[in-house]
């Protein structure tokens, strides 16, 4: 094989007498030639079949780990949402009973305060006319 490279240096490759690459129309697709005078043919064929083997390994092995990452990090993030649920419930339940016991008393006083606003504007609007 050629030297340090898994068919990603500069074209033509060439790894052992029969095989050799060329440049394909797509940058991710290596068409091979070969040359039906070597008979060596075997054992090109084996290593590029251990290394196609080799990559499917690193790949299929990331592919399940970034989604053992991403399932793992979507139950922690479902799980963040349901305790945020139950406390604003917890918290709207609470200011319910808060307003039940209390809330007639700041109505009023909302109320009251309203319309002493109004009267003073109103005051104002008479008084500015003059």
């Amino acid at each position: 094989m050629a030297s340090g490279s898994f068919y990603g240096g500069a074209a033509p490759y060439r790894s052992r007498e029969g095989l050799s690459t060329r440049p394909a129309a797509s940058s991710d697709e290596i068409q091979l030639r070969i040359d039906p005078m070597h008979a060596d043919l075997d054992d090109e064929i084996s290593g590029l079949r251990s290394q196609v083997k080799q990559l499917r390994n690193v790949s299929g092995s990331g592919d399940k780990t970034e989604a053992k990452f991403q399932k793992d990090f979507l139950d922690q993030l479902q799980m963040t949402v349901i305790k945020a649920q139950a406390g604003v419930k917890n918290n709207i339940r609470k200011l319910n009973q808060s307003i039940i016991k209390n809330g007639a008393n700041h109505v009023v006083h909302v109320v009251l305060f309203a319309l002493f606003c109004f009267f003073v504007v109103y005051m104002w609007s008479k008084v500015s006319r003059r």
